[in-house]
This record gives structure tokens, sequence and C-alpha cells, in this order.
């Protein structure tokens, strides 16, 4: 954990795929005070109308992207947070930001097991070394 799972509309190159996961974890780790080794990210393509976002009138294609996170940061911290993560799709997969949702779904530390960082995580807290 942080999990980041971006649902897209289209296929992308694995190059492009991999430079918006190394901004996301850049990102993260920046904002949110973490461990970048800590950092997962998912680039799941739904291809031609997989996902869209409704209106009053016709739906248009559109991107999801959902934060698993430990729990403890202020909304602000948040918002900071999904403000960084659109402005990368929209430079690295050339998405409009009217495309972009960002939700968050928050943990407590011993719901995420890294065995590379020793086992079970401890809670967030803002003093957390990097």
């Amino acid at each position: 954990m942080p999990y980041l799972q971006i649902d897209v509309p289209i296929r992308y190159p694995r190059d492009q795929k991999q430079r918006l996961a190394k901004r996301f974890g850049e990102i993260y780790a920046d904002i949110m005070h973490a461990n970048i080794r800590r950092i997962s990210v998912a680039v799941r393509e739904l291809h031609d109308g997989g996902i869209w976002r409704c209106t009053e009138g016709d739906p248009y294609e559109a991107a999801l992207l959902m934060c698993d996170i430990r729990k403890g940061r202020p909304p602000e911290q948040r918002e900071r947070l999904a403000r960084a993560l659109v402005n990368a799709c929209v430079e690295i997969l050339e998405l409009r930001t009217d495309q972009v949702n960002v939700e968050f779904t928050q943990h407590s530390g011993d719901e995420m097991f890294h065995p590379l960082l020793g086992g079970l995580s401890e809670e967030w807290s803002a003093n957390e070394a990097r």
C-alpha cells in the first residue's frame, strides 16, 4: 500500500505506462510523505468503450483512478495528491482533466503486508521517513 489503480479507455505503449507509474510514485512519495518502495501502480486498459462518464447527454470515455492508501492524511493533502495525479494523466496519457476522477479508500496500516519492508505496515504518521 498504497495501490494506485487507473482504468483507462484505450491502450498505451509499455514505456508510456512505465513513465506514468514512475511519475505516480514520485508524486505520491513527495506529497504523502511515504516510502516510494511501498507504492504499486496498475494501469488497466479497458479498451474501446470500456469506461464512460455519464452526463445529462451522451456519456463520454473517461478514466478512474482508485487510490488505496493508509488512513491519517488530512483532506487538503489528499486533494493536493489528486490534483497532481490528474495532471500527470493529462501530461503522460493525454487525457483531458474532465476525463479523470480520483477516489480514495483508506486503510489502517495493519491491513497491508510488505515482505520487502518487514511485514505489516505501521500506521501512517506525518513524521514518517521516506
